[in-house]
Order: C-alpha cells, then sequence, then structure tokens
C-alpha cells in the first residue's frame, strides 16, 4: 500500500479520476435537466451505448473524431425524440420506456458492432491537450490541465446548465412544468414542448457522454459502459439536481474508480480481493441513494404525465 502513497502515484489517480468522471458529470447533467422537467430517462445507459458506437464507427470511418462526436450527439437527439413521444405524447410509464430504451441500446450496438466491425479495431481517439500556461504548472497543472477536449467540455457545462436552468426564461418553463405543469398551463407554457426539449436536451448530452468514453479509449465493445449511465441517474439525486453537487458526485465516483484502477496497476489487490474492489463504484451508487434519498425532495412532477385534458 506504501507505493500508491507517494506524489506519482497519487498525481496520477487524482488526474485520471477527472478523466473518468466526464462520462458520469455529462450524462448527469443531461438527465438533471430532464428530471427538472418531469421527466426520469432510465435509458440512459442505452442512449450511452449508442452514442458510442456511433462515435467508435464514424471516427473508425472518416478518421474525423469532430464528425464523429457530431454523429453520435445527433443519434442521442433521435433516440430523444422516440422517447419524448412513447413518455410525453403518448403517456407511457416512464420507467418501464425507459428500461425498453436501455435494452435496445443494449441490443442493436452489439448487433451493428458484430455485423459493420467484426472484431475489435482501435481508432485515433480524443488526445491530451495542455492548456497553455496553466497546463505547465507542476502537479496542479498534470491533474487539471492536461485532458482531452471533452473533459474540459464537461467542466464547463456545469456553469452553462446552472444559467440556462436558473437564469433563463427557458429554464423557468423547465422548473415550472417539473413541479406544477397544471400552473405552468394555464400561464401559457407549453408543458409538451418543454418536456420535450429537456429529453432532447438530456439524451443528446447522454450520446455525448457515450462518444466522450468510447474516444477516450479508442475502442468499442459490448456493452461498453458496463453502469455508467445508471450512476448517472444516481449523482442526479446525489447532487439534489444541483451542477455543483453533481459535479462532486461525479468527482467522487471517477477518483474511486480510478483508485481501483491504480491499486490494481501496482499489484496492491489481486485474485478475488480485485474483483470485490472492481465492485465499489457500484456499492458506492447503492449507499449514496440510500442516504441521499432520506434528504431530499425530488421536483413535485417528476415521473407524472401531463394531460391538459384532465
Amino acid at each position: 500500500m506504501s507505493e500508491f502513497f507517494t506524489t506519482t502515484a497519487i498525481v496520477a489517480t487524482l488526474a485520471s479520476g477527472i478523466r473518468l468522471s466526464a462520462p458520469f458529470l455529462i450524462a448527469a447533467l443531461g438527465e438533471s435537466v430532464g428530471q427538472r422537467a418531469g421527466v426520469l430517462n432510465l435509458g440512459v445507459e442505452g442512449v450511452m451505448l449508442i452514442g458510442a458506437y456511433a462515435a467508435y464507427n464514424t471516427a473508425l470511418e472518416t478518421g474525423n473524431v469532430l464528425a464523429a462526436v457530431f454523429v453520435a450527439i445527433l443519434m442521442g437527439v433521435l433516440m430523444g425524440a422516440i422517447y419524448a413521444f412513447i413518455t410525453v405524447v403518448m403517456h407511457a410509464q416512464q420507467g418501464i420506456s425507459g428500461i425498453g430504451i436501455y435494452l435496445f441500446g443494449l441490443g442493436i450496438t452489439d448487433l451493428l458492432f458484430q455485423k459493420q466491425v467484426g472484431t475489435p479495431k482501435p481508432i485515433d481517439g480524443l488526445q491530451s491537450t495542455s492548456v497553455p500556461l496553466l497546463g505547465d504548472i507542476p502537479t496542479v497543472g498534470e491533474i487539471f490541465f492536461r485532458h482531452n477536449a471533452l473533459v474540459y467540455v464537461a467542466y464547463l457545462l456545469i456553469p452553462v446548465v446552472w444559467f440556462v436552468v436558473n437564469r433563463t426564461t427557458f429554464g423557468l418553463n423547465i422548473r415550472a412544468v417539473g413541479e406544477t405543469p397544471e400552473a405552468a398551463d394555464t400561464l401559457g407554457v407549453s408543458v409538451t414542448w418543454t418536456r420535450v426539449s429537456a429529453i432532447l436536451i438530456g439524451n443528446g448530452l447522454a450520446a455525448l457522454a457515450g462518444a466522450a468514453l468510447a474516444l477516450e479509449i479508442g475502442i468499442f465493445q459490448y456493452n461498453l459502459t458496463a453502469g455508467q449511465g445508471f450512476i448517472a441517474i444516481a449523482l442526479v439525486y446525489f447532487g439534489a439536481w444541483r451542477p455543483s453537487g453533481i459535479m462532486a458526485g461525479a468527482l467522487l465516483f471517477g477518483i474511486v474508480s480510478s483508485t481501483v484502477l491504480q491499486w490494481k496497476t501496482l499489484g496492491i489487490v489481486s485474485g478475488s480481493a480485485s474483483s470485490f474492489t472492481a465492485m465499489a463504484p457500484a456499492v458506492l451508487t447503492i449507499l449514496v441513494l440510500v442516504v441521499v434519498s432520506r434528504r431530499i425532495g425530488q421536483p413535485s412532477a417528476l415521473t407524472k404525465p401531463f394531460d391538459r385534458s384532465d
């Protein structure tokens, strides 16, 4: 264990933790927007998988990372449109519909991968970029300012999402339809359009999160996300729907995951102990939900369909 408590190992763990937190953070921020509008999407994991495969296959075929990101977001918005039609327009039960989206994403990405790619082929993904001047700062620069572009995007989204939700008319409408859709409707706010817009944003960001994961590791495989979408949903509750709280949770999960990987690399854990420590993020998710669910209040209209004729 002593080899872990060295400057080199700790700096590497923290830097890796920030990088690993990016997909959690992007997906959770998107999900928080949808939930603030009253829509729970348990299909985040499936949309992340679709975004990951779309980005991977586009990068594999074109070699263009920017195009890969764009295609991933486009596929996420498309899945959002489907989910919005099912839940907002048709008033289907959100939990079951979300699980259906997840299963669809899991199955279709595996099928497409087998038919279009076959065997895993590495791609040239995102390269780390050092922020001028800041990246040259000893230790601090290595931890915070030497990452790929989507890591920076993930953290820039925090103030953007906060501003949109709390300081714009659109954000006010989102919060209104998530708390009292009937009152919002009487004031002329389109509950349907607001919720559809929030779902499209959430799914677009979920797909971007999947792209960030695939382009970071430069490969795609079956169930690449391995539960990260569900952890992202848990982070929304952990952060009480606040971007700053979600960021704290994403960092926590990222650093826990990074620590586990570092311990395996250094040989601190192996065999059955290695398998047990790999469960740490999932166990932490359960503990977070048990503890946090006791002290927070979710948006009043979350999961509740709105029918203007009621």
